[in-house]
C-alpha cells in the first residue's frame, strides 16, 4: 500500500509542492511549524533514512538547503530549522522550515489546524523566492 506522501506525489491527495525533480519534491507540511514549513520527500518509498543511498540522502540535503535559504529570505527569518525525525509517515521526508529562535523547534507547537489561505500564499512566497533565486525548472506552478 502507497505511503501517503507517494500519494501526494501521484497526484491521488491534494499538496502545495514548491519544488519538483526526478528524484524527490517538495511540499508544504499541513502541520507546520511555522509558514513554510517543508517537507523534501523521495520519490522512492524508503522508510529509514539510514536506508537511503548516500547519493539520495545527498540530493535531498541540497533540496534543503536550497529551500531552507528561500525561506529565509522570503519569510525573514534568521536560520532554517531541518530535521528528520520519520516517526509520523513511513517515507523518508526532511523538515525544513523558517526558524527565529531554539522555541521554534518545539513540536508541541505544530498548527494542527492552519488555514488553507496561509498555506496558499505560503507557498507561493516560497515558489517566487525559489524562483528569483534561478530554480525556475524544479519550482512547479501552484
Amino acid at each position: 500500500m502507497p505511503t501517503v506522501f507517494t500519494r501526494i506525489i501521484d497526484g491521488d491527495l491534494p499538496g502545495r509542492f514548491v519544488w519538483k525533480d526526478e528524484t524527490c519534491v517538495a511540499f508544504l507540511s499541513i502541520g507546520p511549524l511555522a509558514a513554510g514549513h517543508t517537507l523534501v520527500v523521495p520519490r522512492e518509498e524508503i522508510d529509514l533514512w539510514t536506508d537511503a543511498s548516500p547519493e539520495l540522502v545527498q540530493h535531498l540535503m541540497t533540496v534543503a538547503h536550497t529551500i531552507g535559504a528561500a525561506q529565509r529570505t522570503a519569510f525573514g527569518a534568521a536560520r532554517a530549522g531541518l530535521m528528520l525525525a520519520g516517526y509520523e509517515v513511513p517515507h523518508l521526508h526532511v523538515h525544513v522550515w523558517p526558524s527565529n529562535s531554539l522555541s521554534d523547534f518545539d513540536l508541541d507547537t505544530v498548527d494542527n489546524h492552519p488555514d488553507p489561505a496561509d498555506l496558499d500564499a505560503a507557498a507561493e512566497k516560497l515558489r517566487a523566492q525559489l524562483r528569483a533565486e534561478g530554480h525556475e525548472a524544479t519550482v512547479p506552478q501552484a
